[in-house]
């Protein structure tokens, strides 16, 4: 298993640059951050610090949007990164939240993310595209690589993960749920042709090492309401029942309204309907034993990373953690003598 942490772009620009650096130097692979450009910076700029003050970490967003940037610039940026720092990106996207919320826009149709990951991989990979009626292409980029990896909950966005998606990122770390969605995704790719082991699989949620159950708990709610916006979605697309596991869609029946002004954070005033068994269930909270266990699990399931969010108040502490004992008893263990 590979794992991730996922930031918030937060001035000062140096500490996100700095938690990545520390993040690596634990044996994280990937640094993804939330792509948000009015709640916080903007995260492109970043990326260039990051990898130049790194040696082997990923980086990439956690998720960008069809909407706020014309997908050739996104796939221009992603392809200028890899020229300059050899193919150390990823792309993340999905069809929008905060980042089109907050301007009061809307989420991406469906065939607008499918059209969008086609333009963005093909550029970004240095290979021509018809975009708009006419064949394009960067005549400067040679070599780029690039996955794209789809963000989804519904039915037809987990559809479009299977049939074209290079991975597939659930946020929350439920294992019933995950199971679920990763059989949805594989039916999708192989009913389209694909290798259904092709698709990588990525879960994501907050990671907090501690013992204070309470005070993780009151750190990590904020993620249930964050989930809560694109189950909200589903729910008002679908209806409560049938869709999606009722697991997934009973918790919101007391949301009564979401503030973006404090999304993604820690202690916000507008999660209180999340109920402790949820906090439990998407996120990965405790000991590092319990950690080591429920990420065995969900390993077990097929995922191929954890991206471990740490919108908390123990950033450094789970990074320690994570790096001398998690990583290790996840990784593949390799004898010096036989």
């Amino acid at each position: 298993m590979e794992f991730g942490a996922v930031l918030q772009t937060n001035p000062p620009a140096s500490r996100t640059v700095q938690l990545a650096k520390l993040a690596e130097n634990h044996g994280f692979s990937h640094v993804w951050t939330f792509d948000s450009h009015i709640l916080w910076q903007e995260p492109y700029v970043i990326y260039s610090q990051i990898l130049a003050e790194t040696r082997k970490i990923t980086v990439g967003p956690f998720v960008t949007n069809p909407a706020t940037r014309d997908w050739t610039v996104t796939a221009s940026v992603f392809a200028t990164l890899n020229e300059m720092y050899g193919n150390r990106t990823i792309c993340g996207i999905g069809r929008g939240d905060s980042a089109v919320r907050v301007t009061n826009g809307k989420p991406t149709t469906i065939a607008e993310l499918r059209e969008s990951i086609h333009v963005i991989r093909e550029l970004a990979n240095s290979r021509p595209v018809e975009y708009h009626g006419s064949t394009i292409q960067f005549p400067w980029s040679r070599g780029s690589e690039l996955e794209v990896w789809v963000a989804a909950y519904g039915p037809m966005a987990l559809k479009v993960a299977g049939e074209v998606g290079d991975g597939f990122i659930l946020q929350l770390a439920d294992l019933d749920i995950a199971k679920w969605m990763i059989t949805t995704v594989r039916n999708a790719a192989e009913a389209a042709g694909r290798d259904p082991m092709s698709v990588k699989f990525c879960v994501a949620a907050p990671m907090y090492i501690g013992d204070d159950v309470a005070h993780m708990r009151e750190q990590s709610r904020w993620f249930g309401g964050m989930v809560g916006n694109h189950v909200a979605d589903i729910v008002a697309k679908y209806g409560s029942h049938g869709t999606v596991p009722d697991a997934l869609t009973d918790y919101i029946a007391s949301r009564e309204g979401y503030d973006y002004n404090e999304h993604g954070r820690a202690g916000n005033t507008h999660t209180s309907f999340v109920p402790d068994e949820i906090v439990d269930r998407f996120c990965v909270l405790g000991t590092a034993e319990q950690h080591i266990e429920k990420l065995q699990a969900l390993a077990e399931l097929g995922v191929d990373q954890f991206a471990g969010y740490l919108q908390h108040d123990n950033k450094e502490e789970t990074l320690r953690v994570y790096g001398e004992t998690v990583i290790p008893a996840l990784s593949e263990h390799v004898t010096a003598k036989a």
